[in-house]
């Protein structure tokens, strides 16, 4: 008897992949799909290569030359990153693969961790393929063999589309046998169908258009398409439906449960599991109903589909969703917010309120605004930059990962933050803007700052644009020799690869001399006198400068030893009011006591840099500094 185990959605995404016979997995890491390839190199499986890829765009090109060899092959991002592979995505599917090709897109509702909500499946869409929306870690674990072979049969790429709340959930999963795949037969020349031309390009967007039209027609129901009946309504009562889609559907059987007793309707369910939709089972649906409540995160995709079905077979019903304002239009959802629309949407459960599950009701939670960790080196890196640049006028790009934390005060470092790489183009382009209404005295210095991992994942493009046009930045890269944002994998400049065997070093100051840099400068995160003294030269300089601010992230080092206040203390207010560091804050003065700084030392890590700020030497440790040098 096989084996049941709790799981994670992403390792189900995992072990599912390695179930159906996947030979070459690639990726960027991406909160929230970055557990999936961690968890096929903790698998280590005998004849299946895996890497982390340098960015979104290479990983899935590796990807499509391996399944156009005739091996499975699958590419993990998350959804902002399907915009950097766009590219290869667009045109695959005019060339199409021998082997099956699965784009595992992670969606990120709220959003949580993301910059934008994006929903892969209008992506999918707009790139002519089919999608998969998992509800739960064992649909998501299904769906990788189905998403195989339905690529494989059609010939081109497929999309998996799991959500926050899926790869992040766990639940219990039927481990399933390996399913039998031939050996690939590698790479077989044919340049009708592996070279893309003007008018191949237009002969296959015809085969693509028809093969998903009788798809959409002619595929029976897959892993996560799922249709319940309901009762005929009573004489002259109305029929009414609910369909949804991904994790939203498991929200919904919960809203059902906890208003079993207030719907005088029982409605009518379908549920969404693969597009392009089931037709056949959706006009089924349809069919049954008078009026249909659309419920689905992010687009209105089920909803359209739904509509535009609706009246292309003549029916009378009326789908409701998003676009009607029947449901909500951005955000995650929720339990209680589908109790509430299905209490407005059917009739006579108006007013009911949605029961809870919980006789006390939860507290608040505390308000915990994002702030960098206790002994980032970024701090030192960021007020340098601020403290070298009193008095003076400057500009900050940011960027994505961990620093851009640098916006809040009492840092206040990051100005703009767009995607990552664009931090280094965009300070070029204020530079731009500034050198035409100002004469050089009165220009502000042009300061761009970007972590090590999103230089080489995008920034090195930038260097070369502002080296090559001549643009007056100062690019700060803060080397913390990890991609620590999304969980400290590792990238080229680490030596070391994802299944921890040995790398060459791909040397972040020699990459930027490639670029066209030769105004380098090293400085020591953590020396803040020293860091100082470069930027200051650094910033009397034109052109192209960089600084490059070496010193590791707390998660790669032991913590040192906490600091402690001596009486020498004055109150100031200094370490506090400057740096932001959540170990330090201000006891307030009393009767017997004058105000005080004190440190925590659960959360100290002993990283020095207050102590270098104190006037008053009262911050002490056995440790004043920490790093490995300028």
């Amino acid at each position: 008897m096989s084996a049941v185990k709790l799981l994670m959605g992403n390792e189900a995404i995992a072990l599912g992949a390695l179930r159906a016979g996947v030979r070459v997995c690639t990726g960027y890491p991406g909160t929230p799909s970055s557990e999936i390839l961690e968890t096929i190199a903790r698998e280590h499986p005998a004849g299946v290569h895996y890497e982390w890829s340098v960015n979104e765009k290479s990983a899935l090109e590796l990807a499509a030359g391996a399944a156009q060899s005739g091996a499975r092959s699958m590419v993990t991002m998350k959804q902002v990153g399907l915009n950097v592979a766009s590219d290869p995505l667009m045109s695959l599917n005019y060339t199409g693969v021998a082997g099956g090709l699965v784009v595992v897109v992670a969606d990120d509702p709220g959003p949580i961790s993301s910059q934008t909500e994006q929903d892969s499946r209008r992506f999918a869409q707009f790139a002519r393929l089919c999608c998969f929306d998992p509800a739960t870690p064992e649909e998501a674990y299904l769906m990788m063999e189905q998403a195989f072979e339905l690529s494989e049969r059609i010939g081109r790429p497929v999309v998996l589309r799991p959500t926050t709340r899926v790869c992040h959930s766990y639940s219990t999963v039927q481990m399933r046998p390996r399913v039998d795949r031939c050996v690939p037969s590698g790479f077989q020349k044919d340049d009708s169908r592996w070279v893309i031309f003007p008018r191949l390009a237009y002969a296959n967007k015809l085969q693509i258009e028809q093969a998903l039209a009788d798809l959409a027609a002619s595929r029976p129901p897959m892993v996560g398409d799922t249709y319940l009946q309901a009762p005929a309504a009573a004489a002259g009562g109305e029929r009414i439906g609910i369909a949804a889609g991904g994790v939203t559907w498991q929200y919904l059987l919960e809203a059902l449960d906890l208003l079993k007793d207030a719907l005088a309707v029982r409605p009518a369910l379908l549920k969404v599991g693969v597009y392009p939709l089931a037709q056949g089972q959706c006009r089924e649906f349809l069919s049954a109903c008078d009026r249909v409540l659309v419920l689905e995160e992010l687009d209105a995709v089920i909803e359209d589909a739904l509509a535009l079905l609706a009246a292309r077979s003549c029916l009378n019903t009326r789908v409701c969703g998003k676009r009607t304002g029947d449901s909500f239009l951005a955000g995650e959802a929720s339990v209680a917010g589908i109790c509430d629309l299905l209490t407005a949407f059917i009739p006579g459960a108006g007013g009911v309120s949605a029961p809870t599950r919980h006789d006390i009701p939860a507290p608040p939670l505390p308000q915990r605004p994002p702030v960098l960790c206790a002994g980032c080196p970024h701090r030192g890196s960021f007020f340098a930059v601020k403290y070298a640049m009193r008095g003076r006028r400057i500009t900050c790009s940011g960027d994505i990962g961990c620093y851009t934390l640098g916006n809040a005060a009492p840092l206040a470092m990051v100005d703009t933050c767009l995607c990552m790489g664009a931090g280094i183009t965009q300070a070029q382009g204020i530079a731009v803007v500034d050198n035409l209404i100002h004469n050089s005295e009165e220009a502000p210095v042009h300061f761009a700052f970007i972590g090590d991992s999103t230089f080489l994942h995008t920034g090195v493009a930038g260097l070369m644009n502002a080296a090559w046009n001549g643009h007056d930045i100062v690019v700060c890269i803060l080397d913390n020799s990890t991609t620590a944002m999304t969980g400290g994998q590792p990238h080229p400049g680490m030596g070391r690869r994802l299944d921890g065997s040995p790398a060459p070093v791909i040397d972040i100051e020699s990459v930027c001399r490639a670029a066209g840099a030769d105004r380098i400068y090293r400085a020591n995160a953590f020396d803040f006198t020293g860091s100082v003294d470069i930027v200051q030269r650094a910033a009397a300089d034109s052109g192209v400068r960089v600084i490059i601010f070496s010193g590791p992230c707390i998660n790669l080092v032991p913590r040192g030893t906490p600091l402690t206040v001596t009486q020498s203390c004055t109150g100031c207010g200094r370490c506090t009011a400057r740096l932001g560091c959540p170990a330090l804050s201000m006891l307030p003065a009393d009767g017997t006591a004058p105000a005080r700084a004190q440190v925590d030392a659960v959360l100290c890590t002993g990283c020095g840099l207050c102590a270098q700020i104190c006037p008053a030497g009262a911050l002490v440790s056995t440790s004043q500094n920490r790093g490995d040098g300028a």
